[in-house]
């Protein structure tokens, strides 16, 4: 009979999500939270320092030492759903291979989210660095500097430290004869994905055209993601509608929040240039829910949107109603807290050119 599997929906989704993933669960972001998503916030867990090792004396023993471990709490904000039509079948009677179709292309509506969503996160809370122009003769070098920064940050080198590279970032890596392919790496690395390595980093393509952005750097202990269905998905009738006859649908509802733990574990890096979004609150006495965004790096013109679906792209036109003018620490932008701010800046033809993400931080 079909859909006697149907409690393994939820599975069969989320095992897509696993293996479509750009910005994979264990190898961009890790999952260690404590709460129910569902309720709207969880707690996770941030330590900064490890535990401390002394030396041990026979008759006195050693102090104890204290945790450090902190809790943050992360809201959990952001839902995306599907909500597909089978017309033509009743709730009983739709064809497993349907089914099937419909779940394969929500997976993938959901993944196209998380991925976007959570590169988003990566920019606006990690550390935003312009390297300047590169061919395959430089790139090399100027990933050890990055590599040299995460040492010197204390990012563990244990195998894990990930390269995310655009399609502009790879075609350059692929040049350069320091660049390992997966084929000459170990099965364990193979098997997160990993198309390559290169100064240390395993190396993740990611197909994304952010003006400017090269490379995304980092370790998954420093940045997480949350998510779970609130609705898992399931084929419903809608013979109650009175618009439908004879119809189903496939509905399943997924909320979601992504975090970065310590900015200096994510390196955002651009070619040849970022701007430098650094946001605080607006401290007027009628400024409540406002931030204030002070841009470094830019000499021409700056718009802002807050959200955005999309991420700016070099040559987008800054023209569009989307755009609110921005002047670098004086314009007020009305923003949830969390909320995710793009500042852009122009040429004289009014396209992008460049790019940079803050995240808002308004007075309560």
């Amino acid at each position: 009979m079909a859909h006697e599997a149907r409690e393994s929906y939820s599975g069969l989704v989320l095992a897509k999500l696993r293996k479509e993933m750009a910005l994979k669960d264990g190898v961009v972001f890790n999952n260690d939270y404590e709460g129910d998503p569902k309720a709207g916030v969880v707690k996770i867990p941030v330590r900064d320092t490890e535990v401390t090792a002394g030396n041990y004396n026979k008759a006195t023993g050693i102090a104890p030492g204290t945790g450090t471990t902190q809790y943050v709490s992360l809201p959990i904000t952001e839902d995306v759903a599907i909500n597909e039509i089978i017309d033509g079948y009743d709730a009983e009677v739709v064809p497993d291979g349907i089914v099937a179709e419909r779940l394969d292309s929500g997976a993938y509506a959901l993944q196209s989210a998380l991925d976007s969503r959570g590169a988003s996160c990566l920019l606006s809370q990690g550390t935003a660095i312009g390297i300047g122009s590169q061919t395959k003769d430089t790139i090399y070098d100027a990933l050890v500097d990055q590599r040299k920064a995460h040492i010197k940050a204390n990012i563990p080198n244990d195998g894990k430290r990930f390269l995310l590279a655009t399609p502009d970032g790879y075609a350059l890596l692929l040049k350069s004869p320091m660049f390992t392919k997966a084929s000459d790496l170990g099965d364990a690395v193979q098997q997160t994905g990993a198309i390559g390595r290169i100064a240390g980093y395993n190396v993740f393509e990611m197909n994304d055209d952010t003006a400017n952005l090269a490379f995304i750097l980092g370790h998954p202990r420093f940045a997480t993601r949350v998510h779970a269905f609130s609705v898992p998905p399931k084929v419903v009738s809608l013979d109650g509608d009175s618009q439908y006859i004879g119809a189903s649908a496939v509905k399943g509802r997924m909320c979601f929040g992504h975090k970065v733990l310590r900015a200096a574990a994510v390196r955002a890096v651009y070619m040849p240039s970022v701007l430098t979004v650094a946001c605080a609150a607006a401290t007027g006495a009628s400024d409540s829910g406002k931030t204030v965004a002070t841009v470094t790096g830019s000499t021409g013109t700056l718009k802002y949107r807050v959200n955005p679906s999309v991420r700016a792209a070099y040559g987008d036109d800054g023209t569009a109603a989307a755009y609110t003018s921005l002047t670098s620490g004086t314009t007020k932008i009305t923003a949830a807290a969390g909320a995710v701010i793009e500042v852009v800046e122009l040429d004289s033809d009014s396209k992008v050119k460049a790019v940079g993400y803050g995240v808002s931080v308004p007075m309560a």
